[in-house]
């Protein structure tokens, strides 16, 4: 066991724990549901991490800044090296970062995320440590703070890594809805011939294709993809080099454009220094309208999956104009019995991505002054909502969309045993006589139709 000491106290710690104490303390401090800080969020603080360190080395190697090391340790070249390989093991996955004993706390915290970087700082350190052969705690040699955490803040690296990691997510997503758009427009054209009855309300109107249906779900979830596409824009302003509440200083502001240069290049994103730091420092509205965007697509996607379900409700009871793939057994007491499962799935992400939604916009307003102590929750029900809608998106189109299969009989069936086409004679015969024709033969379809085929004139009223 290692000891290590702060103004609250020493803690003993196990002599290979990667994470050091202000990670211990998190950790018994908000032992809510042991659900952690997500691993998006967390290498893409490494990220920031690896950039800050190649930043600070390209300063420190210039001859008119002070290379004077501190008695004792290794220069900063050397001190930058071993934390830019200790960022490259953890992004690697690499077998001697066990990820879950390493990165301990839980993702609600109190302080605005400091804890979750205070952890990601102490990993690197003692990992960056092991490299050069010292044994962790050794913070004499490298610091969580003076050195993995020179030149920033939490306040100003955890929204940036929050923004890094919802791009990364919402590319995967704009393109998982491409994919979604394609499979719902192929089901457009191949179920164009298929006549159906269409109905508002649950009530039957107009007789439709079912391919008609298709492409308009395909169009609403076009919509969603652009929207997601052009959000991007807005997180790619970040307020790193701000450091505690949005001002740099003669020594950040060199930094500043040196580790963006370098975490552009390590993230492939147009990433840029916001214009007014402070401003992304103290507010949280770009979290509130993505959020609001993936909002939009749980609400589409919802509908969508709602009405495949009605649609291949059944299947002998029901309308059963479509058959979705039998994915597994439906009950444990009645025999043959399928459940449209993955519809049922979809429409349970959609509810809970507008439940985050509320948790981001409460969470959002309720900052105070110059930071917003809250942000744990907007990263957790951001990041939730991304990856469940990534994964969501994917299930959907594989295991029902394209699965899925038209029941033309069916639909005729139905189509022939409603009146709908009664609509289509207002033209001729004016809405009241046509409503008087379907009152008259009291709703029978073949007595309507023979009816309205009986009625002379042939002007539009």
């Amino acid at each position: 066991m290692r000891t290590e000491r702060d103004e609250l106290g020493e803690r003993e710690l196990p002599d290979e724990a990667l994470y050091g104490l202000q990670s211990l303390r998190a950790e018994e401090n908000f032992s809510l549901d042991n659900r952690k800080t997500n691993r998006r969020l967390i290498y893409a603080i490494v990220k920031i991490k690896k950039a800050a360190a190649l930043g600070y080395r390209k300063i420190a190697a210039d001859p008119k800044h002070d290379n004077d090391s501190e008695s004792g340790k290794p220069d900063k070249a050397e001190i930058c090296g071993a934390i830019v390989a200790a960022c490259d093991k953890i992004l690697a996955g690499e077998g001697a970062v066990a990820f879950e004993d390493a990165f301990i706390v839980d993702a609600l915290q109190g302080g605005a995320g400091t804890s979750t970087n205070m952890n990601v700082n102490e990993v690197i350190a003692n990992l960056a440590l092991k490299i050069l052969g010292k044994p962790a705690g050794s913070y004499d040699i490298i610091h969580p703070l003076d050195d993995v955490n020179r030149l920033q803040s939490t306040n100003d690296v955890y929204p940036t890594g929050l923004r890094i990691a919802a791009i990364e997510l919402l590319r995967e997503l704009s393109e998982g809805c491409a994919k979604l758009q394609e499979a719902l427009q192929k089901r457009e054209n191949e179920f164009e011939d298929v006549k159906k009855l269409g109905r508002t309300e649950l009530q039957d109107a107009v007789p439709i294709s079912l391919g008609a249906e298709f492409g308009a779900y395909a169009q609403a979830i076009g919509r969603d993809r652009w929207r997601l596409y052009k959000v991007e824009e807005r997180l790619r302003q970040v307020n790193l080099g701000g450091a505690a509440v949005g001002f740099s200083n003669k020594q950040t502001t060199r930094w500043r454009f040196e580790v963006l240069e370098e975490l552009r290049a390590l993230t492939g994103m147009g990433l840029a220094a916001a214009e007014y730091p402070m401003d992304l420092t103290q507010n949280n509205d770009v979290f509130v309208e993505v959020s609001g965007l993936l909002k939009s697509l749980g609400v589409n996607l919802t509908k969508i999956a709602n009405d495949l379900r009605l649609m291949s409700s059944g299947p002998h009871g029901g309308l059963g104009e479509i058959k979705l793939a039998p994915m597994q057994k439906g009950s444990t007491i009645m025999p043959g019995k399928v459940n449209p499962v993955i519809p049922e799935m979809i429409i349970q992400v959609g509810i809970r991505v507008a439940a985050n939604d509320f948790a981001i916009t409460a969470a959002a307003a309720r900052g105070e002054l110059e930071l917003n102590a809250f942000s744990p929750l907007i990263a957790d029900a951001l990041l939730e909502s991304l990856s469940l809608l990534n994964r969501g998106v994917y299930l959907f189109r594989t295991k029902c969309v394209e699965t899925l299969t038209a029941n033309r009989e069916r639909c005729a069936e139905l189509l022939a045993a409603s009146y709908a086409f009664a609509a289509s004679h207002i033209g001729r015969l004016g809405y009241d006589r046509v409503a008087g024709i379907v009152a008259e033969n009291q709703g029978d379809p073949e007595r309507i139709r023979r009816a309205l085929e009986g009625e002379g004139g042939t002007g539009n009223r």
